[in-house]
């Protein structure tokens, strides 16, 4: 019998999904994927990895769902072409459904397996899932990408209507239309692929409290709050949670936390427009900025041993969870691209190793905003002062203290570089960058 594959990648769940709900409403009996993908883990550092882990339960945990509900789920371990055409030549597929997904790698891939199954006969349909708006869906009224977010926002709120953020009844559809298969391969497990499990905290793949969410913009910077975000970024990255569900609650109560989810749009449609993004600074006259190739002082930084409190703090807290808080963030990138003058690459590519919420175009995207060098960004010249940050955000140090306990103790290491310095030797530095190139 003919049959649909529904390939899951940044789609984790069976509720509200549109893919999924695509696949269920073709008529064909369903069988849903996933291909732990050898080209993306083969750069992984392993054995622990927090975010292997969290994909391969919520994989886990897809299977149990799909069996509860009358079919089989596929699980395999290589390259996403390859193991295409494994299923081709044992199944008989008429059709392979998934969400769109817009990093350069992902554009790719997805060529790929589109000129495969179109040489098989077989289609291929892919469903806007992960975002709002996306691609060419909100630009400017030349046509051309927004440079910056305040009148992207405006367009992308003024082309909002209720029906954008209803859910699909994926979920609902499942009854009686999923495959089940006769025999199939065990699913590989963390082992097999090399890597052992990674012991973290999640918060739950549900919509964060009420009232968290409405006191969103007075607590998301203080970082003396433990329950100072909604720490469901890691779900919107992997799609354990819906976007749509958590637009229409920052919607309906807090205006702030959606502007940040409309940021998250933003970077997505970016990377899509310039996939050059995560090796290119975008802004050309800042090209040329002579980072320093300062492995030691780097080194200092990925430790959090800087000698200031709240970088330290941050870094630490990274290191051991996986989390970093948005002004943390903020704070660290910022000293490495402008106090230690570091290649905000070199910092881009640490958090794509630590970060449990990891996600290409919005690291990059902010990444290039403390830079200065972005399609939207911070003036170059705007250096944030790591003790005023630190005096605004942890007035009582309790955020430091929790990730520094020899903070205040001669333990303690003295300052890297001295902050009146480095501002000023940054500036002058990307003054210079700037003014050779537009003279240029």
């Amino acid at each position: 019998m003919p049959i649909a594959l529904f390939w899951h990648r940044r789609d984790l769940r069976l509720h509200d999904n549109a893919g999924l709900a695509a696949a269920l409403q073709s008529g064909l009996p369903v069988v849903p994927l996933f291909i732990y993908d050898t080209d993306i883990l083969d750069h992984v550092p392993r054995p622990q990895d927090a975010r292997v882990t969290f994909i391969y339960d919520q994989v886990e945990r897809l299977a149990e769902q799909t069996a509860a509900a009358g079919g089989t789920f596929l699980a395999y371990y290589g390259r996403p072409a390859e193991v295409f055409r494994q299923l081709f030549d044992q199944l008989d597929v008429a059709a392979v459904y998934t969400n769109t997904d817009y990093e350069p790698y992902a554009t790719a891939r997805d060529a790929a397996v589109a000129q495969l199954c179109q040489e098989r006969g077989i289609g291929f349909e892919t469903r806007k899932d992960q975002v709002i708006f996306h691609q060419r869906e909100v630009l400017t009224k030349t046509g051309t990408p927004h440079r910056s977010f305040g009148p992207y926002r405006d367009a992308w709120l003024a082309a909002l209507r209720p029906e954008q953020l209803q859910p699909y009844p994926s979920a609902e559809l499942l009854p009686g239309r999923l495959q089940l298969l006769p025999a199939v391969p065990p699913r590989p497990t963390l082992a097999q692929m090399g890597f052992a499990p990674y012991e973290q905290f999640v918060a739950a793949a549900e919509l964060p409290g009420e009232q968290l969410v409405r006191g969103y913009h007075g607590t998301r910077d203080q970082l003396r709050l433990v329950e100072s975000s909604t720490r469901r970024s890691v779900h919107l990255r992997f799609g354990t949670l819906s976007v749509r569900e958590l637009m229409r609650q920052a919607q309906a109560l807090n205006p702030k936390l959606l502007a940040e989810l409309i940021w998250r749009d933003y970077f997505m449609m970016l990377l899509w427009h310039y996939p050059q993004l995560p090796e290119q600074s975008f802004e050309p006259r800042l090209r040329g900025v002579p980072f320093r190739h300062a492995e030691a002082d780097f080194q200092r930084w990925c430790e959090g041993r800087t000698g200031y409190p709240l970088i330290d703090a941050g870094m630490r807290e990274l290191n051991q969870t996986g989390y970093l808080p948005n002004r943390a963030r903020i704070a660290a990138a910022s000293f490495l691209v402008k106090h230690l003058l570091i290649d905000w690459r070199w910092g881009e590519r640490y958090f794509g190793d630590k970060l449990l919420d990891y996600d290409l175009a919005l690291n990059v995207g902010n990444w290039q905003w403390v830079a200065g060098t972005g399609v939207v960004a911070a003036p170059w010249f705007r250096v944030f002062s790591p003790d005023s940050q630190l005096d605004k955000f942890d007035p009582t140090r309790e955020y430091v203290r929790r990730w520094v306990p020899e903070f205040g103790t001669p333990a303690y290491p003295a300052p890297l570089i001295d902050h009146k310095f480095a501002r000023e030797r940054a500036i002058s530095t990307y003054r210079a960058a700037y003014q050779a190139a537009s003279a240029g």
